[in-house]
């Protein structure tokens, strides 16, 4: 962002006067006051009246390894008024969002997450600036809710008895032994994946597709948790021998896991079963996006003069999933403990 006194040949950016940029104390290069970070070392900027009302957060994507902080909607005991179509387009842009996706958020006055930032100073400047338009969020670390752990045990098989049943991950693996009692939540959802896979010819005028594959699974998925137990537990249903279910197996994957879940029901009544995620998860989507990854399968010799390139595009929302089962089990934890 160029000052008002110098040069700016981008057309549709705010100048700023001199005297309104701010000077990073560590590179001491001039930043816009809009600007949380340094634009050119990262480093956090010194704050001031001029600053405190014109910051906006920048809300970058995270990489996949990044651990950041998550703006959860705090649903009101009495839901306000709708805001005005001026201030629900205000809001979403701070949030960088579109009025509709920001919209469906606030809709649901569930804890959902309305930013996900990689400071928590961010983080605070998307809470201080949703509290002009009366909206409270709360801030939620990746490492509070557990994202830095190790991911679920991926459950093959279970052994069942009156008093609970004992978890098989592999065959030359240890078991795990859980009581009915010992299970606190459910959480149902379904795995979603789409593969692309293209070959395309390299000419002087334009790329021509050779050959294309496209590859779609859609999987069910159960993480249950237990007492005194660190991690959730993941029962797929295309990978899971349901073998335990006895006479009431059935010969497809998605009625033998309805079927689980309904024994599950059934012996641990005190369980919190939640089914939400489905209806949830395009709501999610604006913050909580699917990983999408993109590979390169190099370049192959045709014939003479004649190359090809291969790429990959894949889209899966695991981890947007694991994000949403570990909130819910945050929270039911978090809940129970303010009951004691």
């Amino acid at each position: 962002m160029l000052t008002s006194d110098g040069p700016d040949s981008t057309p549709g950016l705010q100048p700023f006067a001199r005297d309104q940029m701010v000077a990073c104390d560590k590179c001491l290069r001039t930043n816009p006051p809009t600007r949380v970070n340094c634009l050119y070392c990262g480093a956090l900027l010194p704050l001031n009246e001029t600053t405190f009302n014109l910051q906006k957060p920048t809300l970058r994507r995270l990489e996949k390894w990044e651990l950041g902080y998550n703006n959860l909607l705090v649903p009101p005991a009495d839901p306000p008024g709708d805001l005005a179509e001026s201030e629900l387009a205000e809001a979403a842009d701070v949030l960088k969002l579109s009025p509709a996706d920001f919209a469906s958020i606030i809709s649901t006055a569930m804890p959902l997450p309305l930013a996900r930032t990689a400071t928590l100073e961010e983080a605070s400047l998307v809470q201080r600036r949703l509290r002009d338009f009366g909206i409270e969020t709360r801030i939620i670390a990746d490492v509070e809710l557990g994202v830095n752990e190790a991911g679920p045990m991926r459950v093959r098989a279970i052994e069942l008895d009156e008093a609970g049943f004992r978890v098989i991950q592999t065959s030359e693996s240890t078991s795990v032994r859980l009581d009915w009692s010992d299970l606190i939540l459910i959480v149902v959802g379904r795995l979603i994946s789409a593969r692309v896979e293209l070959k395309e010819q390299k000419t002087r005028a334009e790329n021509r597709i050779l050959d294309s594959s496209k590859f779609f699974s859609d999987e069910a998925v159960v993480e249950f948790y237990a007492k005194n137990q660190p991690g959730a537990f993941r029962v797929t249903a295309n990978s899971f021998n349901f073998s335990s279910l006895g006479t009431r197996k059935g010969l497809l994957a998605g009625e033998n896991m309805s079927t689980l879940l309904e024994l599950f029901r059934e012996r641990a009544p005190l369980a919190v079963v939640d089914e939400s995620y489905k209806s949830l998860r395009k709501v999610l989507e604006p913050v909580w996006s699917t990983e999408q990854q993109n590979e390169s399968g190099g370049w192959r010799r045709e014939r003479p003069g004649k190359y090809s390139i291969g790429s990959v595009n894949e889209k899966n929302n695991e981890t947007q999933f694991m994000r949403y089962s570990l909130l819910r089990r945050y929270l039911l934890l978090e809940a129970r403990s303010g009951l004691k």
